[in-house]
């Protein structure tokens, strides 16, 4: 069983996706994959087709790039939920100028709200540089403020390396 919060954090590409989509499979219950990535191009198109079919038929898919309330409190108790992820949305959100306090405080209160478990995938940006340009280095504050948000409301926070978890927080069963 998984906890109402779980956190999975990782690089680019370090399997936290697979690895989410894995945790969320072994529960049994019905899955709904919350989809935050927007295409706007044909390479993204391309790897939301891998995820896509990485997943297979079983899964419900919602998407909702910037407006996760209904998203995450639509569902039932029954179900479990993955949202994948966190940094797609926090840039969408950059990209749309929108009010970052107010975008996270209303999913924090969604996140409370739903009644289904709930994985969050996310990026771990602040182990590189700091980046050379204004917007770059908004992003990765915003992020590492994200997801010390997120870390500190979940039950449990893996971190995935190279496809291996790292447990920072809680216990995997």
């Amino acid at each position: 069983m998984l906890p109402p919060l779980t956190f999975v954090l990782g690089g680019a590409a370090s399997g936290k996706s697979a690895f989410a989509e894995e945790l969320v499979t072994r529960t049994g219950r019905p899955r709904v994959y919350v989809a935050t990535a927007e295409a706007f191009d044909d390479e993204m198109r391309a790897k939301l087709d891998v995820h896509k079919a990485r997943r297979g038929p079983d899964w419900r898919t919602v998407e909702a790039p910037r407006d996760l309330t209904l998203a995450l409190t639509s569902t039932t108790a029954s179900e479990v939920l993955l949202l994948d992820c966190a940094t797609m949305w926090l840039s969408n959100h950059l990209m749309s100028e929108t009010d970052l306090e107010s975008a996270e405080a209303a999913l924090l209160t969604a996140l409370d709200a739903s009644v289904a478990p709930v994985v969050v995938v996310s990026n771990e940006v602040g182990l590189s540089v700091v980046p050379d340009n204004a917007l770059a280095r908004k992003f990765q504050t915003a992020q590492g403020r994200l997801n010390q948000r997120l870390a500190a409301r979940a039950d449990l926070v893996v971190n995935v390396i190279a496809g291996l978890p790292l447990v920072l927080k809680g216990t995997l069963s």
